[in-house]
């Protein structure tokens, strides 16, 4: 089974890619895309996923996911939020009801 760890490496990943060379990294070319189309691509990637959970297809839900996860962490990098920005919020937020925190902030 993943652990958080699993979600580390894949951050690390993409650090250590981002100075690579766009034509033989897919990661370099995301990022030197902007944050623009990092965003794009990942509103892509999530609509996939929801399109697999209707249908009811827990593998290719699984793959999509995995896709989800790496194209949200394309666009935090492509716009200098770290992976440890988003835990800190998580565990800022832990505790308390979600309908509280949502109510919170207006939503």
């Amino acid at each position: 089974m993943a652990d958080r760890h699993s979600i580390d490496r894949l951050w690390e990943t993409i650090e250590a890619r981002r100075d690579a060379d766009p034509e033989t990294s897919w990661t370099a070319r995301l990022l030197s895309l902007g944050p623009e189309k990092c965003a794009e691509k990942f509103g892509e990637e999530a609509i996939e996923a929801v399109i697999e959970a209707v249908k009811g297809d827990s593998e290719a839900l699984a793959r999509e996911g995995a896709d989800v996860l790496y194209h949200f962490c394309i666009m935090l990098a492509a716009r200098g939020v770290t992976l440890d920005d988003v835990m800190r919020e998580l565990d800022r937020r832990e505790g308390t009801s979600g309908l509280v925190e949502k109510a919170s902030r207006g939503g």
